[in-house]
């Protein structure tokens, strides 16, 4: 393949803001080929939780992106994605647009870009950027252009944070499990929907770095509000630890995959439960929620919510505290 130096690319955006001309709204960074390719590509989702990428994830979206374009969109930061995905896939070229500001959501090289990706993934940051920079924009249709064409669709943390059809738009700081269950009406709890509408994500929440930061009692916050709140009564998470993510294929059928070196390379998937008491400053009680435990190698159905090799309990929330039916009563 023919290569194009990042160096060019950077100079060329210097060369703009030197001549006078209003500074780029926008960075672009290429690694391989400038032109577009036609490509066949399979629709999936990736969801990562976090932390250092996980090499699997893709390889996966490598064989669905048909040897095409893989673009990655993302708030902040540079080019730390392109030769990394380059070296591990098949890919025509990895490039990478930062998206800082509204303004550039409606950028017509933005847009084009990202409708001519053969793979599109959103980079981990701060989903805050993502939700106030992008929803209701041109990049959210270009998205979803993407899913209705089977692109396969990815994420890390803060994008795998947006992938869902609810999200913790984490608008003020990060909200903790104790101020969470302490609290489910906490000013921190900032949910928000009507982002990006992909298959199979109806109805659902993610959260991200989940044993790590010691999540758990925030997403089953997270689903008691979204009763609460009226949005549905069918309340399901999928909630991933870092190192580790959740690849679904065209018909919902996810698989597990993790870093080797990881020591809880874990994904669960939440559902229902009768939230009891949900009320401002008063601690949550929240019982019956089902959880499917998926190691690397097991495998779910999120069409029929099942799955194998799967560990199954309960988790009740009594007054803030999360009480687990698993023996010895962890909840992880």
């Amino acid at each position: 393949m023919t290569r194009l130096g990042l160096t060019a690319v950077v100079a060329l955006a210097s060369f703009v803001s030197l001549t006078g001309a209003p500074a780029p709204k926008f960075s672009y960074y290429l690694t391989g080929n400038a032109g577009n390719v036609a490509a066949t590509t399979e629709a999936g989702l990736g969801l990562m939780g976090g932390g250092t990428d996980v090499d699997a994830l893709f390889t996966w979206m490598s064989a669905r992106a048909g040897g095409g374009d893989f673009v990655v969109i993302r708030a902040s930061g540079a080019d730390g994605y392109n030769q990394y995905v380059y070296d591990l896939g098949y890919f025509d070229s990895v490039e990478t647009l930062v998206l800082p500001t509204r303004a550039a959501s409606s950028e017509a090289f933005v847009l084009q870009t990202i409708r001519n990706a053969d793979a599109l993934f959103v980079a981990g940051g701060d989903q805050s950027d993502y939700v106030n920079n992008w929803k209701g924009t041109p990049v959210e249709a270009a998205i979803h252009e993407l899913a209705a064409r089977g692109v396969p669709i990815g994420g890390t943390s803060a994008g795998t944070a947006i992938l869902g059809e609810f999200l913790y738009s984490a608008q003020r700081k990060s909200v903790t499990s104790a101020v969470a269950l302490a609290d489910p009406f906490s000013r921190d709890i900032t949910l928000d929907r009507d982002f990006l509408v992909l298959p199979h994500m109806a109805g659902l929440i993610t959260d991200q770095h989940l044993i790590e930061r010691d999540r758990l009692g925030r997403t089953l916050t997270f689903m008691a509000r979204l009763v609460i709140d009226g949005w549905t009564t069918d309340p399901r998470a999928i909630a991933i630890d870092r190192e580790t993510a959740v690849l679904v294929n065209a018909s919902g059928r996810a698989t597990v995959v993790a870093n080797a070196s990881h020591a809880t390379p874990f994904a669960y998937f939440l559902r229902g439960g009768t939230p009891q008491v949900v009320s401002a400053k008063t601690p949550l009680t929240y019982t019956g929620i089902d959880v499917k435990r998926a190691a690397p190698g097991s495998t779910f159905d999120l069409t029929g919510w099942r799955g194998t090799g799967l560990t199954s309990y309960t988790l009740n929330v009594n007054a803030g505290t999360v009480l687990s039916t698993q023996p010895g009563g962890a909840i992880y």
